[in-house]
C-alpha cells in the first residue's frame, strides 16, 4: 500500500506543479498587471488646470490629464505608474511635479482608466509609451531635449525601455523599480522552485538595456521598500553610463517615497530638471 500511496502522492504533486508552471508560463500578465478602470480623484482636486488628452494607439485610444506649466517653454514631465495605479491616484504627486514648474502628462496604458479596455501585457505598455513620446514631440512639438521620463515601480521599466531608444530626451527619472520581472520573480521565495528562466515572458529587462542609455539617469529608491528591494537600483546604477545619479531616501516605503523624501526629493528632481546635464557620477545615499 505505501508504494502506491507515494506513488499517488507523488502524480498529484506533479500535476499541481506542472499546472502551476503552466498558469504562470501564461498567466502572467495577469498575475503582473492589476488594471484599474475607477478614477478616484482629478487635477481638479488640486486646483491645477488640465486638459482631457487622447492618444492614439492602433484602433485604441491612451487616456491622459495634460497639466500646463504657466512658464513658457517648460520642461514637460511625462508620467509612467505601476502596476497598481491609474492617474486617479496620482494627482497629489501631479502637483507635487507641477510645483517645480514643468508641464506634466499623465497617461494611463491601455487596461487602466479611461484607457481602452484590452488587458496590457509588456508589448502593450511599451506601445502605450512609444505613442504617448510621439505625441509629444509631433502634435505637441515639444523639443525632445525638453522632456523628462519619470518611471514608477513597473512604470520604471517602460521608463527606461523609452529611454533607450530615445537617447535625445532630456533625462529618464526611475523611483523603486526593479532590474528584471525574472529577477523579481526570484526574489520571492516560494517561485524559485519552479524554471523561472523558462517561465518569465514578461522580461522588463532594464538590467540589460540600462547600460545603453545615452541620456541623463536620476534613480529614486525608499531604503525601507519592502516590495522592491533598493539593492535592485544600486544595481541598476552600477551598471548605467554616466551622467546618473543615486537618491535613496531613509525609512521611505514603495509608495510613500515623496513623504519621506520632502525637501531633498523635490530638490533632486529640480535640481535634475533644471541642471544643464553635464556628466556626473554621484550615489547619495
Amino acid at each position: 500500500m505505501l508504494p502506491k500511496l507515494s506513488l499517488t502522492i507523488l502524480g498529484i504533486l506533479t500535476t499541481l506543479y506542472v499546472t502551476c508552471c503552466l498558469l504562470i508560463r501564461y498567466g502572467q500578465n495577469r498575475l503582473i498587471f492589476v488594471p484599474d478602470s475607477y478614477i478616484k480623484s482629478t487635477p481638479e482636486e488640486y486646483s491645477l488646470d488640465y486638459q482631457d488628452v487622447w492618444v492614439d494607439v492602433g484602433e485604441d485610444k491612451i487616456h491622459g490629464w495634460w497639466i500646463a506649466s504657466a512658464r513658457q517653454n517648460a520642461p514637460t514631465l511625462l508620467y509612467f505608474h505601476g502596476n497598481g495605479s491609474n492617474n486617479g491616484d496620482l494627482v497629489e504627486v501631479a502637483a507635487i511635479f507641477h510645483s517645480l514648474g514643468v508641464s506634466v502628462l499623465l497617461i494611463d496604458y491601455r487596461g487602466y482608466g479611461k484607457s481602452s479596455p484590452i488587458f496590457p501585457n509588456e508589448t502593450r505598455v511599451y506601445q502605450d509609451a512609444e505613442a504617448t513620446w510621439q505625441y509629444l514631440t509631433k502634435e505637441r512639438e515639444i523639443e525632445r531635449e525638453n522632456i523628462f521620463v519619470y518611471g514608477h515601480s513597473l512604470g520604471g521599466a517602460i521608463a527606461i525601455d523609452l529611454a533607450s531608444r530615445h537617447p535625445d530626451m532630456g533625462g529618464v527619472i526611475v523611483e523603486g523599480t526593479f532590474t528584471s520581472m525574472r529577477d523579481m520573480a526570484g526574489f520571492i521565495v516560494w517561485l524559485r522552485i519552479f524554471p523561472l528562466d523558462w517561465l518569465v515572458t514578461q522580461h522588463f529587462d532594464s538590467i540589460s538595456k540600462i547600460n545603453t542609455l545615452q541620456t541623463p539617469l536620476l534613480i529614486l529608491h525608499g531604503s525601507a521598500d519592502d516590495i522592491i528591494p533598493v539593492a535592485m537600483s544600486k544595481e541598476l546604477f552600477a551598471a548605467a553610463p554616466e551622467p546618473k545619479q543615486l537618491v535613496i531616501i531613509p525609512q521611505a516605503n514603495h509608495n510613500d517615497l515623496p513623504e519621506f523624501g520632502d525637501r531633498r526629493y523635490l530638490l533632486s528632481l529640480q535640481k535634475f530638471i533644471q541642471s544643464d546635464r553635464q556628466p556626473e557620477n554621484r550615489s547619495d545615499r
